[in-house]
């Protein structure tokens, strides 16, 4: 019998020598032998097969963003996510964080704020909302609750100025009248059954289109039922619903945020406002599926 070399074996195979060493550790290379600190390898042995990776992602959004998730992996699609939807979402209810201050603090748990003040609300609700995404990414399959809404507000308000103050109810619907965009909301008394009676009609849709998505997402910031945070809600709750119904999801970056605002004020009137809106969002999103190689379907 002719043996060869380490070395030998791997210019033969145009491997390392590194990877030659471990198929023989692993047994996978037929009549090798150690002797001493030196493999004997028969000269005839084949190359084993390598073998195939385990994939670290699912073909689908959901799927893909639970793994990536659980897997801590980086520069991915969960990765991208998080980064943008939380600094566009806040920025557009007043956030000063950069795009820049955002990423690094998702990425290190720092920020870099060399020279500036920088409010501690916004480095907070920055850590709060990487905590909702990844509750509606764990729920993302299930029904949408009142319960879950409300935990939703909870983790995202926790530990801010608000929810210091004695009238701010941080996980329960609000307390006192508020208003948006200069428009009366529903009154606190209202707001149980209101929340209720939205959440009913829902659950009675026998499937869900992109259109009774926003018409639920309208509605519920015309409710308008916290005192602080809906916009913020509304839009987890509208990416969550998107990925149960397999809709591709979407980001309203700060860019829109003007013609958004449009689409909900002029919603019952001319509904293509809003559709146009967050379809040219949803547009923008497929781009990032298409860069990691994710399915969707394209309606």
């Amino acid at each position: 019998m002719t043996y060869r070399s380490v070395k030998e074996t791997a210019e033969k195979w145009n491997i390392t020598e590194r990877v030659v060493r471990q198929y023989c550790r692993d047994g996978r290379v037929a009549g090798a032998y150690l002797k001493g600190k030196t493999w004997y390898i028969p000269a005839d042995a084949e190359k084993p097969e390598r073998k195939s990776r385990v994939k670290k992602t699912s073909d689908d959004l959901s799927g893909c963003l639970v793994l990536e998730k659980k897997a801590g992996i980086p520069g991915g699609i969960y990765h991208k996510i998080q980064i943008e939807f939380t600094f566009h979402s806040n920025h557009m209810e007043g956030s000063r964080l950069t795009h820049e201050q955002t990423r690094y603090i998702f990425e290190t748990n720092t920020i870099d704020a060399e020279n500036e003040a920088v409010n501690v609300d916004d480095i907070v609700e920055t850590v709060n909302h990487f905590r909702c995404i990844d509750l509606i990414i764990d729920q993302a399959r299930k029904p949408l609750t009142e319960k879950l809404i409300r935990q939703l507000h909870l983790i995202l308000k926790s530990g801010t100025a608000d929810s210091r103050k004695s009238w701010f109810a941080v996980g329960e619907y609000k307390k006192l009248p508020n208003e948006v965009g200069g428009k009366e909301t529903v009154s606190p008394e209202n707001v149980p059954a209101m929340m209720k009676q939205l959440l009913e009609d829902y659950r009675q849709l026998t499937s869900v289109s992109f259109d009774d998505l926003l018409d639920f997402h309208v509605r519920f910031e015309t409710i308008h039922p916290f005192q602080d945070g809906n916009g913020r809600i509304g839009r987890l709750i509208l990416f969550k619903e998107c990925l149960r119904c397999g809709i591709v999801p979407f980001i309203i970056e700060d860019d829109m945020k003007m013609f958004y605002y449009r689409g909900l004020q002029k919603w019952e009137k001319e509904p293509g406002y809003l559709r146009d809106t967050c379809l040219a969002a949803q547009d923008r999103f497929k781009k990032y599926l298409d860069y990691f190689g994710i399915t969707y379907k394209d309606e």
